[in-house]
């Protein structure tokens, strides 16, 4: 491959899963204070195709748009103010979400192991989300839990084996068709 599509590819596919995190985060389930939102697996499908690296720009890409005010964030919203808002403290754990499990999903081909990197990245984000939506809003952690964290647990778990199952698929065609690295 010459020496510009090397360049240029990592980029694209870069940039394609920002927008894809960017259109299916919107579209949500409002559920309590916390919505439910396809965001973590458009995270979770980011660490097979881009690596940790990349998927945490393609995750800082994504935050930063709804930071200036794109609608991109669930329920149609952005701004600064939902950053730093109660709900902000989930959308910030998103980065160490992809780079944690990016890290597993990248160093071992067990799936038990990229699982649990999900599962620790996810841990990761709930307790970063958790705590700053307690402070924003006075709610105990307890309470907190049960709005935020005990409702998710379900559905995000699901979420990490659709990853777990299309990531590589969807990862070994790009390679095959040469739009991936090695």
């Amino acid at each position: 491959m010459e020496a510009s599509k090397r360049s240029v590819y990592p980029m694209a596919i870069t940039a394609v899963m920002a927008a894809v995190t960017c259109v299916v985060s919107p579209f949500s389930i409002n559920i309590g204070p916390i919505p439910i939102s396809l965001c973590t697996l458009a995270l979770y499908l980011s660490v097979y195709l881009l690596g940790w690296k990349r998927g945490a720009v393609s995750c800082l890409v994504y935050i930063l748009l709804g930071l200036v005010g794109m609608p991109v964030f669930s329920n149609f919203s952005g701004g600064l103010a939902k950053v730093a808002g109660p709900t902000g403290g989930y959308i910030v754990g998103y980065i160490p979400l992809v780079i944690i499990a990016g890290i597993l999903v990248e160093r071992y081909d067990n799936r038990i192991v990229q699982l649990l990197g999900m599962i620790l990245g996810t841990a990761v984000l709930y307790a970063l989300g958790t705590a700053w939506f307690c402070v924003q809003s006075g709610t105990p952690l307890g309470e907190a839990m049960g709005m935020c964290v005990i409702p998710f647990i379900p559905g995000d778990l699901i979420k990490m084996v659709i990853a777990l199952v299309l990531g590589p698929v969807i990862r070994d065609r790009l390679k095959k068709a040469g739009l991936l690295g090695k």
